[in-house]
């Protein structure tokens, strides 16, 4: 960690770039419009990023990454709206809030489910700034031990947490999670470049996108689900600011799993290819194994917003870590970082910190700016979006679909896109009728293709050799971990049926 004098000089540094005029200007449209679009179904972060990056060919180096960063962390803001109000996730980060968020819009409790979401938000953003302004380098020399064998423990531990995340049996879990590492298996195999899955569509060969399968699941089934259904008329109540403020006994529970969200999304923004949506569904399942009482999730559990929420947005601001100081993005908004910086003669790496640090400290203080103007945007909207749920269904139904459709097809250029949302929208109809759990599924889809990369890459740096899982100690330690979480959910389970 760097000694205080020189920590408070580069704040000052950063202070002095983040607050002129111009920065503060193009951090306020990068949240503004990162907010807007995360309440936007199917669009997200990278597309926004992407036909807006034109425009940094012609900004200083420092106001083209503030704007870029805003709109990355202020759709984690957003996207979030959308899954607690219709249970459509703005991104795939937000699929895990609408488990438990959207529950609590249908009890009327909107307005708070949105507020401790700001909050948590808020929270967990501004300890991954502090953690990146204190810890970088130590954080990038620790991620850097991890290798394709750490990473493939990672993703079994991320698996068997899967099974805890859905409510009801064990064995509907994981034959889900299975389900969602066959269909994240669709394309062309990186390695060699054969076919699998595709059936001789050419649009199957670069696989299947996250956000039409996110959509489909929670969007489209949840509309064919609720279509016949009446509106509630706890949702049609003037919202106040007092029905917005949560009780006391919400607050209590909320502190714990947003410092605990916090620090697994920290952790996981750190390590490229992971990020925020491992980091929210994994710390989902952490809080429900640790609950007194389980059955609460799925039904608006305030855990199961909070903890989620602040885990995506530190992960969100804490992978800039390895992007700035290391120059490796840990995912396609982070390659678009570099490629802003390297358009301005400026590349990512351990130098960047002390040959430029104008631009690395303007950033980092930037996120302090952009939070505070989440927090000041979010808020008093909250009454605003509550009140879309006013909409008769006749109405709030068909734009909830149009806009899906839209967004997809915006941001593939093709029809393709389109079926795949509708044909997951009838199949995750068809697995709520059967009991089944989605959010396995969808944690199986992201994280069964990163197992097998990652568990390929091992075996082809041990020459095959097994071992090499168990040699490591970091590994090691991961599957021990995950050995004592199986054992005990077995042990759970056992309990059940013979108590």
């Amino acid at each position: 960690m760097e000694n205080l004098p020189s920590l408070f000089a580069n704040i000052g540094i950063g202070l002095e770039t983040a607050l002129s005029p111009a920065n503060l200007w193009y951090c306020f449209v990068g949240v503004f419009l990162g907010t807007f679009i995360g309440v936007l179904p199917g669009i997200g972060p990278l597309a926004a990023m992407s036909m807006l990056f034109p425009i940094t060919f012609y900004l200083d180096p420092t106001s083209a990454l503030i704007m870029l960063a805003g709109i990355w962390y202020g759709t984690a803001y957003g996207s979030s709206t959308a899954a607690i109000l219709i249970n459509v996730p703005g991104s795939a980060s937000s699929a895990v809030t609408s488990l438990d968020g959207y529950p609590l819009a249908r009890q009327g409790r909107a307005g708070v489910a949105l507020f401790l979401t700001a909050a948590a938000s808020f929270v967990g953003g501004s300890i991954g700034i502090v953690l990146m302004m204190l810890f970088s380098p130590v954080i990038v020399a620790y991620a850097m031990k991890f290798g394709s064998a750490e990473y493939f423990a990672l993703m079994v531990l991320g698996l068997v947490a899967a099974s805890s995340i859905s409510e009801g049996s064990v064995l509907k879990s994981l034959a889900m999670t299975l389900a969602g590492i066959i269909f994240g298996t669709v394309g062309m195999d990186i390695y060699t470049g054969s076919e699998r899955f595709t059936f001789g569509m050419l649009e199957l060969d670069e696989g299947i996108g996250l956000i039409p399968v996110a959509m489909g699941l929670f969007g489209v089934a949840e509309v064919i689900s609720s279509v016949r259904l009446p509106p509630l008329e706890a949702l049609r109540e003037k919202v106040t600011l007092r029905s917005m403020m949560p009780t006391r006994d919400d607050i209590r529970r909320s502190i714990a799993p947003t410092l605990r969200g916090t620090g697994i999304g920290a952790f996981f923004g750190t390590l490229p290819g992971t990020g925020p949506t491992i980091a929210s569904f994994l710390s989902y399942a952490v809080e429900k194994r640790v609950a007194k009482d389980p059955s609460r999730f799925g039904h608006g559990a305030i855990e199961g917003i909070v903890s989620p929420e602040a885990a995506n947005n530190a992960a969100d601001q804490t992978a800039f870590i390895p992007t700035m100081t290391l120059g490796i993005p840990g995912s396609a908004t982070m390659a678009l970082m570099i490629g802003a910086l390297m358009i301005q003669g400026i590349t990512p790496g351990p130098e960047m910190m002390t040959s430029h640090p104008d631009v690395f400290w303007g950033l980092v203080m930037s996120f302090w700016i952009g939070n505070v103007l989440l927090l000041v945007l979010n808020v008093p909207l909250i009454g605003i979006w509550v009140r879309l749920l006013t909409l008769p269904y006749h109405l709030l139904y068909p734009a909830i679909l149009a806009f899906i459709c839209v967004g997809i097809f915006g941001v593939s250029n093709t029809t393709f896109g389109v079926w795949v949302v509708i044909f997951f929208g009838a199949m995750g109809f068809l697995m709520r009728w059967a009991r089944l759990p989605a959010a396995s599924l969808l944690l199986g889809f992201v994280l069964g293709p990163l197992m097998e990369q990652h568990f390929r890459r091992a075996m082809a740096i041990s020459q095959g050799d097994f071992m090499t899982f168990v040699d490591r100690p970091i590994s090691l330690g991961i599957f021990v971990i995950t050995g004592c979480i199986l054992a005990y959910g077995i042990w759970l389970h056992l309990r059940r049926r013979l108590g």
